[in-house]
């Protein structure tokens, strides 16, 4: 009995021993960005890099396969990468095409496994896939050099200046540039994982995510793997370039239909919700500070002011859409306050093009759908929406008051409020509901009235 008991004690001992000599590796998360480059995989990428500071990770993977997507966004999660104090490696797993290609280079390390591929880098348009224009072509030029040159080399050899050659990335944009035994100057270049290897612009080839983190932390790494939760997805979606666009025509179509039958209906609430999706998901993500928001209110407090308290179209008016516009801009884009010194150009100009595309989208339709929808169209798509039979007195419609409206054609008096082009005006002792011939009056000015439609008399200002 006493050897058994001494013989596991000694395999217990040699057990211990064993799990001292073979310690637990480092700490590993590791992501996936499998979809079109865009909001989502921008909020994916900021919540893993904000789970691997809060879990003290010491090494980052992205698993990636990848066509590409949208170039801003692929900028943000470049400029996260680069920024962030640990290290982050790129594992591509069949491609990195195109806006990939330039996340996979800011990576301090890039990882590929057999028949993958990495470039591809021609900036295209998102509608027919034609190539952008030369200017646009120079921007991708210059930020994919750029972020080759952010990872400088530190090995023996002293003929390097970067860990990876910056015409390389240079060439997965522009066809001109020429790579001695890979490619010639009338082709843009895409790489394989072999090339790659060959011209130092990956650092292994690896069959699986889970070799790599074997490699980059040791035999034993301890590995979290970012899953995105459903919250993760929605604020992903609500900040899609195309919705944000989508929720500028609501909110300013509300707020022009909230100004044309005044009242709290329909429209406002249309407008409240969405400037309210518009906004969290903004906030939330640090990108809208309070004072972007309250200038987006001021801007819309400025604009009711100038419609019902100030006649006319002046410096209230003016003052309230710029307030409006700047609002919505600044809120898209990462200011420190007033400060645009990190805010790359180009996000500048996405931004403002966004929101002045909308708006003028917004400002078309809501004139287009005022003309057809609240004066009834007789024709087109829209007349089904349009009240087209007639009520006859002898089928025992009667019309309100009919008569004494039109008893006061060619009467004179004063408008009460403003008329734009809906109002009131007083005739005699009464006060009625009243439009304008289609110009602006102001309170107090005389009026004429030249006729009646739908239950209101028709006034002109009195010469």
């Amino acid at each position: 009995m006493k050897r058994i008991i001494l013989t596991l004690l000694l395999a217990l001992a040699a057990l211990t021993a064993t799990s001292r000599a073979q310690p637990r590796g480092e700490r590993v998360l590791i992501f996936d960005i499998k979809e079109e480059i865009g909001s989502t995989a921008w909020v994916h990428t900021s919540e893993a890099l904000r789970r691997a500071r809060e879990t003290g990770a010491d090494h980052i993977i992205l698993h990636m396969n990848t066509y590409g997507g949208e170039v801003t966004f692929a900028d943000s999660i470049r400029t996260a990468i680069l920024s962030c104090p640990t290290p982050v490696y790129a594992f591509i797993d069949v491609n990195a095409a195109s806006a990939g290609a330039l996340i996979a280079t800011a990576c301090d390390s890039i990882f590929m496994s057999p028949g993958s591929s990495i470039g591809a880098a021609t900036v295209v348009s998102g509608t027919d896939g034609a190539k952008m224009p030369d200017k646009y072509q120079s921007y991708m030029r210059g930020i994919m050099r750029s972020t080759a040159e952010a990872h400088p080399w530190r090995g023996v050899d002293t003929t390097r200046l970067y860990l990876r050659d910056p015409r390389v990335a240079e060439a997965f944009v522009d066809e001109a540039v020429s790579i001695d035994g890979i490619i010639d100057s009338t082709h843009v270049l895409t790489l394989t994982a072999n090339e790659a290897m060959k011209l130092n612009y990956c650092e292994g080839m690896m069959r699986s995510v889970d070799e790599v983190a074997v490699h980059v932390a040791g035999p034993r790494p301890v590995v979290d793997r970012y899953t995105p939760t459903v919250y993760d997805n929605i604020k992903g979606g609500l900040l899609s370039t195309w919705l944000r666009g989508i929720l500028i025509l609501f909110i300013v179509g509300g707020i022009y239909f909230e100004i044309q039958s005044p009242g709290v209906g329909v429209a406002l609430f249309v407008a409240i919700g969405a400037a309210i999706l518009y906004f969290a998901p903004l906030y939330i993500d640090g990108l809208a500070a309070n004072w972007e928001i309250i200038l987006f209110l001021i801007g819309v407090a400025l604009i009711v002011a100038e419609v019902f308290f100030i006649p006319g179209f002046g410096v209230a008016g003016v003052a309230g859409f710029a307030c409006l516009v700047a609002g919505l801009v600044l809120s898209l884009v990462g200011n420190d306050g007033l400060s645009f010194s990190e805010v790359p150009t180009d996000h500048i100009a996405a931004a403002l093009w966004t929101v002045s595309l909308s708006i003028i989208v917004s400002v078309g339709l809501c004139i287009f759908l005022a003309c057809k929808l609240l004066k009834g169209g007789k024709s087109g798509p829209w007349s089904i929406l349009a009240l087209k039979t007639t009520q006859q007195a002898e089928e025992g419609y009667v019309g309100v008051e009919k008569e004494a409206l039109e008893s006061l054609v060619r009467s004179t008096g004063v408008a009460t409020t403003d008329l734009r082009p809906g109002g009131k005006v007083k005739i005699g002792a009464t006060v009625y509901d009243a439009i304008s011939d289609g110009t602006y009056i102001e309170r107090g000015s005389g009026v004429v009235v030249t006729s009646v439609s739908s239950g209101q008399i028709v006034v002109s200002r009195k010469e």
